[in-house]
């Protein structure tokens, strides 16, 4: 008995040593979770279908991200689009008093010109006529001229010139008037203009106008509805009676105007109460409200692809969990907490999701700044266009890439990889060592 227990003995202090010297080991390697599953991510000893559902997964993650990101700023480059045309022939910040159509706007244009953040200010008005030329007949707006105006009008008109408005009855037209009205420069249209005065029932007024100059604003909203004369004109034609008279007022930021006008609401005289004050925001509200919805919708579909590939990462961690069984079990042995396997499971997960989230933003950023040269190769290579000018007014595709969208879109494409660790780490942390090692 005494021999059996010296020969137990070495190997007893064998087994001892095994075990201080593993324990000292993984002091060594601290945090541990971290060193393990950087040398998991790294390690090539996985099987083939285990690396390659790793690589499928980070391919995945990075279109996904890379998709989210082109598509927020092409839609973001849209949205400036919009807005710069839409605000091309209006003003950002208007001035009007519908309940007092005899005020006096010239004494309340200097007041509004001293506001911080304008840039000037000045009457306009506005009317709804019918433009009559046998056989057609079409409703326009008809809009004052005026200074600012005059300026965004020579930089759209396509044919005259912007003097011809100087000329007694002379008109602007948009360009899809001029095609529906069958009109060029020079030629002549009536404009039908009601009149309602008091309680008389209303009249109807004729007056023969000329075209002095054709513009496309590259709206349908503004080309097929829209035309201009002076000031005077639609003064004389009845504007300030209807109440569609004004101050319209520009502004250098555009994006500020919102600011600008509840400066203006704060700087106006004691006697200006029914004076109401509205800014672009508020007169195109409807366009800008479907295209943030349409930019959530599409923001919500593209992540979806980040999910499916999330999906790929818990099956590929599954895997590796699995193969890793006796691994497991041998730290478990050793003292590792079931907490510290499962930390284990997530740093590797959130190596992969991290890899491909970065890849995905570097390749998205890339192609948001570059939209316009690579459709211009794919339309030279393949002769593929995506707008044609045939059809639509714009013809290129717009990219305002924005840092905030890149930032939400790496941050909820890491929290979705994030979470995909959740439930192979757990099953990692619920393995049995007894099991693991019954048939090693």
């Amino acid at each position: 008995m005494k021999s059996v227990a010296r020969v137990d003995a070495p190997k007893r202090e064998l087994r001892r040593y095994f075990i201080v010297s593993c324990k000292n080991a993984t002091r060594m390697f601290q945090p541990l979770p971290l060193f393990i599953g950087l040398r998991y991510s790294g390690a090539r000893t996985h099987r083939f279908f285990v690396s390659f559902i790793t690589w499928v997964s980070l391919l995945g993650v990075a279109v996904g991200v890379a998709a989210l990101i082109v598509i927020l700023s092409v839609m973001n480059g849209f949205e400036s689009e919009l807005r710069s045309r839409l605000l091309a022939l209006s003003a950002p910040v208007r001035l009007s008093a519908p309940d007092e159509p005899g005020r006096d706007w010239q004494v309340l244009a200097p007041v509004v010109a001293a506001v911080p953040g304008v840039s000037a200010a000045e009457p306009y008005a506005e009317l709804q006529v019918l433009a009559v030329r046998q056989p057609e007949m079409l409703p326009l707006q008809l809009r004052a001229a005026g200074t600012a105006m005059r300026k965004e009008l020579a930089s759209l008109l396509v044919e005259g010139e912007v003097a011809s408005l100087d000329a007694l009855d002379s008109l602007i037209v948009g360009r899809q008037v001029a095609e529906q009205l069958a009109i060029a420069v020079g030629d002549s249209v009536t404009l039908l203009i009601p009149t309602v005065t008091g309680d008389e029932l209303p009249e109807a007024r004729l007056r023969q106008f000329t075209v002095g100059a054709i513009f496309e604003a590259g709206l349908q909203e503004n080309d097929d509805s829209l035309a201009f004369a002076t000031p005077a004109t639609l003064l004389s034609l009845g504007a300030a009676r209807s109440g569609s008279v004004g101050l319209a007022v520009q502004v250098p930021d555009t994006l500020a105007a919102s600011d600008t006008a509840m400066r203006i609401r704060a700087a106006l005289p004691a006697g200006s109460g029914k004076v109401v004050v509205s800014d672009w925001t508020q007169q195109h509200a409807s366009y800008f409200r479907a295209i943030r919805i349409e930019k959530t919708m599409m923001a919500l579909i593209l992540l979806l692809v980040v999910g499916i590939a999330a999906f790929n990462i818990v099956s590929m961690l599954v895997m590796v969990v699995n193969d890793k069984r006796t691994d497991i079990a041998i730290l478990r042995t050793l003292g590792a907490e079931p907490g510290t396997m499962a930390r284990v499971f997530v740093v590797q997960g959130v190596v992969i999701g991290t890899t491909g989230v970065l890849a995905g933003v570097v390749l998205g950023t890339a192609i948001a700044f570059n939209v316009g040269p690579i459709l211009g190769f794919l339309d030279s290579a393949f002769g593929l266009r995506i707008f044609d000018s045939d059809v639509y007014y714009i013809t290129q595709v717009p990219s305002e890439p924005h840092g905030l969208d890149v930032l939400l879109v790496t941050l909820s494409a890491l929290a979705v990889t994030a979470l995909a660790t959740i439930y192979p780490a757990r099953r990692a942390a619920a393995t049995s060592p007894a099991e693991a090692l019954r048939y090693e």
